[in-house]
């Protein structure tokens, strides 16, 4: 069986109702973890939790790229090392987010969505974890499946009473959501893990994407071009042409063959790529 590897790209823009961005995304290259935050709260501290969000995440990744580390949670036996990893990444940046907003008055009450993805070369799977609203979705022979799961009380009713009418779903609150980091000391995460194939496209959105442009829009313009930074261009184009009402994020993910390598070689040996993680301090409105 071929070796499989991803690449990636990300963007995030503060798109044209908002004055300021408080998504944020990571790439950690060597660890081949990829996560988008979208953070809330008031005087500007969303921008903050997501932040620490990534900054937590790719610290620990690289914190556990050796097996000589002690975990500051419990390793769940009944999870994959990489569910483990997620599980455990995620954990911190709530904890990290939930402690700077008792010390800082002014962050009180921040919070972030995540959604997190982590590749194995190796199991050649694509294991993912997320609290909130941020998607993540597989684009695989010319379709597209939402792999997460929205938090939010549009969902939680519709799970709880399938049986609305378009008129009473029509009349339930929007962008609500029930789950996010920095909300209680335990969080709950959502985790599973996706078989790969040379081709799959992933891709993590905050919902200012996914809120703005439809599933099949995502699967059209994602697969348009094999430059993976120009697609995400052109999706948060797409959003910002849509009305572009929050800050956009999209980071795509492309699974393809690796170059040939020697079959015991662990990708954990590989030398340290500098993590692109990305929160702008001030920016700008696009132009539309």
């Amino acid at each position: 069986m071929a070796r499989l590897r991803a690449i990636a790209a990300g963007i995030s823009d503060v798109g044209l109702q908002r004055d300021h961005n408080e998504d944020c995304f990571a790439i950690l290259k060597d660890q081949e973890l990829y996560v988008v935050a979208d953070g809330m709260g008031g005087h500007r501290a969303g921008d903050v939790a997501s932040r620490l969000a990534t900054d937590a995440m790719v610290e620990f990744f690289r914190a556990t790229a050796s097996d000589d580390v002690t975990w500051p949670f419990h390793f769940d036996a009944r999870l994959s090392e990489e569910e483990n990893r997620l599980l455990t990444g995620i954990r911190i940046a709530n904890r990290q987010i939930i402690e700077r907003s008792q010390r800082a008055r002014e962050c009180h009450g921040m919070g972030t969505t995540i959604v997190g993805a982590l590749f194995s070369p190796l199991k050649q799977k694509m294991f993912i974890g997320h609290v909130g609203d941020s998607r993540a979705y597989r684009v695989r022979g010319g379709m597209i499946s939402q792999l997460t799961r929205d938090h939010s009380l549009v969902n939680d009713y519709l799970l709880a009473m399938p049986e609305l009418s378009d008129e009473q779903k029509s009349e339930l609150p929007k962008n609500v959501i029930t789950r996010a980091l920095g909300m209680q000391d335990h969080v709950t995460v959502d985790l599973q893990s996706d078989e790969s194939e040379a081709g799959d496209l992933y891709v993590l959105c905050s919902d200012g994407l996914s809120g703005m442009i439809g599933d099949e829009e995502i699967l059209s313009v994602s697969s348009e071009t094999d430059d993976l930074q120009e697609a995400c261009r052109r999706l948060v184009a797409l959003a910002n042409e849509h009305g572009g009402e929050d800050n956009i994020t999209a980071v795509i993910v492309r699974i393809e063959p690796s170059p040939d390598v020697e079959a015991d070689t662990d990708p954990r040996d590989a030398s340290t790529e500098p993590a692109e993680v990305f929160q702008p301090v001030e920016a700008k409105k696009s132009s539309g």
